[in-house]
């Protein structure tokens, strides 16, 4: 571990030349990807350095206690040197998890696909309720949300919402979301006061670029129809809402939120880009797990992963067992606590990994 953190020590220090030189400036492409890679850096480098300068300490320490030193003097040298040796198991965990390989989308912004699933109206009510839980998380992270397509219920709810969410490490941060959300409580619709179970999924799918997913337009499908529902006056009036459908793996997008057919046509061509990498990482996915399945999960849509009881007022995420009593606050966006949980504990299992 302490070669490659030399390593990484030098690249860095070479990177952060490179980026002062007037011709690796003057090529903007270039300086900004090198950038990129001395920001990733530069948290490993800080930390080492740190480690090291830890080790001195507590060297420096132990050479000065060789000598005779007055009874107060020595009692600081030695609370600081216990304080040092103290810390450099947690400083060497943090390395450790510092170099675990990074996820290469953690980075991207994300699609989240939100849709009402076993319930009824209930669970078209509980999609929407989501729908506001993560659009208040993204203005706590201070991110944009664009909406991309929504197809609502007839009582306020969504059958289907589809929404980007662009911020720094947003596909970090909601990765672990994708999955079976489910709600207990009592319906407004039920007048015996009968607790009803409904579902909803969430899919989290990191946006991919034109490099990262290359789409034969040959291979699609584009049909042309009149919108429904919201959008203005265009409603009903013009054919500009759009479907793709991409016949080799049979996916089909629609987006009609826009008034412009090119738009939608745009919109819609970014989740069929997304959904077609999901599906390839899902099949990478799938190769890992056979071998090694990590707590969290494998973030498959079918996979239950947290229940919402509205009469306890409670959270339960099932991967980790962790359980919060503080349900409107998390429906309002506070998913800091169960996020880092899920974190902490995705690294653990990796650290364990790769230490087999």
């Amino acid at each position: 571990m302490f070669d490659q953190l030399e390593e990484l020590i030098i690249k860095f220090d070479d990177i952060s030349q490179q980026v002062n030189d007037p011709k690796i400036i003057a090529d903007q492409d270039t300086w900004r990807k090198l950038m990129k890679e001395l920001s990733n850096l530069e948290p490993i480098v800080v930390k080492y350095k740190e480690y090291k300068s830890t080790l001195e300490a507590i060297e420096e320490s132990l050479l000065m206690l060789e000598d005779n030193l007055e009874a107060d003097f020595e009692a600081l040298v030695k609370e600081e040197l216990a304080e040092n040796k103290r810390r450099v198991e947690p400083l060497e965990n943090e390395l450790k998890i510092l170099l675990i390989p990074k996820d290469p989308n953690d980075d991207k912004n994300v699609i989240v696909e939100i849709r009402g699933g076993a319930g009824g109206d209930e669970a078209a009510l509980f999609a929407a309720d989501l729908y506001r839980m993560y659009s208040r998380f993204s203005e706590r992270s201070k991110w944009k949300s664009e909406l991309m397509s929504v197809n609502e219920s007839g009582i306020g709810g969504f059958k289907e919402v589809i929404f980007m969410l662009r911020g720094d490490g947003a596909y970090s941060r909601l990765k672990y979301e994708s999955g079976v959300h489910r709600v207990q409580r009592i319906p407004t619709t039920e007048s015996g006061g009968r607790i009803h179970t409904s579902t909803v999924t969430v899919a989290v799918l990191p946006e991919a670029e034109e490099v990262d997913v290359e789409i034969n337009m040959n291979d699609i499908v584009t049909d042309v129809f009149r919108s429904s529902g919201n959008g203005g006056q265009s409603v009903n009036t013009t054919d500009s809402a759009v479907r793709l459908t991409h016949t080799p793996s049979g996916i089909v997008v629609s987006c009609q939120d826009e008034k412009s057919q090119l738009k939608n046509k745009e919109k819609a061509l970014k989740v069929l880009r997304a959904r077609l990498y999901e599906l390839e990482l899902q099949k990478q996915k799938a190769e890992i797990a056979a071998e090694k399945k990590s707590q969290v999960g494998t973030g498959a849509r079918n996979e239950r992963i947290r229940t919402y009881n509205f009469p306890q007022g409670r959270v339960t995420d099932h991967r980790v067992g962790l359980t919060l009593h503080k349900l409107d606050q998390v429906l309002d966006g506070d998913l800091e606590e169960i996020i880092s949980t899920l974190t902490t504990v995705d690294q653990a299992e990796k650290l364990k990994q790769s230490a087999v």
